[in-house]
């Protein structure tokens, strides 16, 4: 590899690739992945760490994005390459199956359902030399948030010290989860030939993984995307018992309205007032989740979702309900890109068959959740007092697009005649 003169020679390393040839089947060191076996020994462990490339058994590497500012803290001289995490005292709080679910190869194709205990189920890998890293966190926090201290108030929430404290606060077990997707099972889940899917997964990253489209005996990838957090109100146990009460809701991230309040939607009054009613469900003795995923400006970003702000506002006769979904397709090309398919992965892990109460209008999230085998009880829309006055366009439209709600379905001329708030 030829350098510029005065190069570091930190820098005149010989790059060796993964898909050069030579490199095709796993390496004697790679531990063989068998998705969907009865236990973490049979399946085997996730190895995306960059300490030993002869271990690696996926494509990518841990923590999706961050492993891009990782590269830079490396090439900065801020942190050591090839650094091991000291995971003492890093088990999870509280202990999350094994599920049924887990030993369903079907069941989910994007989260590894052993990533919360790899120091115990994977010791013996561990004590070999082999760096295994968790993909899932399990901890203990509060969170406080205004409006549930304005239930307290008006009195919807009493402070109960067990999930509800009296400084306003609640009491919640939060798990952090990076994303692991099996290829088979993706593109079976997509309806998608794998062959396919590996070669758009290359091409629209850049040509960043190589080994999507040379290394298929690779079946696992650590995409470069967002995770998702959980907050459990009550025990997590009870989750996966149908007999106790589930109320839950799966929100997508929506960083201006759920952080700062924008106003343009009802992101942060309905995450809000699912935490309200996850609350009061643990409170009356069941138990109450919210999935928090990233996938913001659904997925599309938030530049895009900026850019389509403004084409809404700013189109002949100002933003409108009737145009909400086309401003979006005329400069995104497609109106969603959540895929709320492999969203009930998560709520298999957690080992759930039934929820309760959904805090959710959107017929993609039932469709999806009740498609893949889990049943739901009651749909919770969110009040009409809460829906911000700019958010009108939104809600009207989603309505009707096929959003649940209890009222009347908005016609084409009622969609035509409700408008927002134009740019100032």
């Amino acid at each position: 590899m030829a350098t510029e003169p005065g190069t570091p020679k930190s820098s005149q390393r010989h790059i060796r690739l993964t898909s050069h040839p030579g490199q095709q089947g796993l390496g004697a060191g790679s531990p063989a992945i068998h998705w969907g076996a009865a236990s973490a020994m049979e399946r085997g462990p996730i190895v995306g760490t960059t300490t030993n490339r002869s271990q690696r058994n996926v494509i990518g590497t841990h923590s999706g994005s961050y492993g891009v500012y990782r590269a830079l803290a490396v090439a900065a001289g801020n942190l050591t390459k090839g650094h091991r995490a000291d995971l003492t005292d890093t088990s999870p709080t509280d202990l999350i199956g094994p599920n049924p679910q887990w030993r369903d190869p079907t069941k989910m194709v994007s989260i590894d359902p052993w990533g919360a205990s790899v120091s115990d189920v994977f010791a013996d890998y561990i004590a070999q030399g082999y760096d295994i890293r968790p993909t899932i966190a399990v901890t203990k926090a509060h969170i406080d948030l205004p409006e549930i201290r304005h239930a307290i108030t008006f009195n919807r929430l009493t402070p109960d010290n067990r999930v509800l404290l009296e400084n306003g606060s609640a009491v919640v077990t939060k798990v952090a989860i990076e994303p692991v997707w099996y290829l088979p099972g993706v593109a079976a889940r997509f309806n998608v030939n794998e062959v396919d899917l590996r070669r758009n997964l290359f091409e629209e990253t850049g040509g960043m993984y190589p080994e999507l489209v040379t290394r298929s005996d690779l079946e696992v990838f650590l995409p470069p995307i967002g995770g998702q957090t959980l907050y459990i109100f009550g025990d997590p146990r009870a989750l996966a018992d149908e007999s106790v009460t589930l109320t839950c809701r799966v929100h997508d991230e929506c960083n201006g309205s759920d952080v700062f309040g924008s106003d343009i939607c009802t992101c942060r009054p309905y995450l809000t007032h699912a935490i309200e009613e996850c609350i009061a469900g643990a409170q009356r003795g069941g138990v109450g989740l919210i999935s928090y995923s990233r996938k913001e400006g659904r997925a599309l970003g938030e530049v895009t979702k900026f850019l389509v702000y403004n084409a809404r506002k700013r189109q002949v006769g100002g933003d409108s309900a009737s145009t909400y979904f086309l401003r979006t397709e005329c400069v995104a090309g497609v109106q969603d890109m959540r895929f709320q398919e492999m969203m009930p992965d998560v709520l298999h892990w957690l080992g759930i068959t039934k929820i309760h109460r959904l805090v959710s209008m959107s017929n993609d999230k039932y469709d999806a959740i009740t498609g893949s085998g889990i049943e739901v009880g009651e749909r919770v829309a969110i009040p009409d007092a809460l829906v911000p006055a700019d958010a009108n366009v939104e809600m009207q439209a989603k309505i009707a697009a096929g959003y649940f709600t209890d009222g009347a379905v908005p016609d084409a001329a009622q969609l035509a005649g409700t408008k927002g708030r134009g740019l100032a």
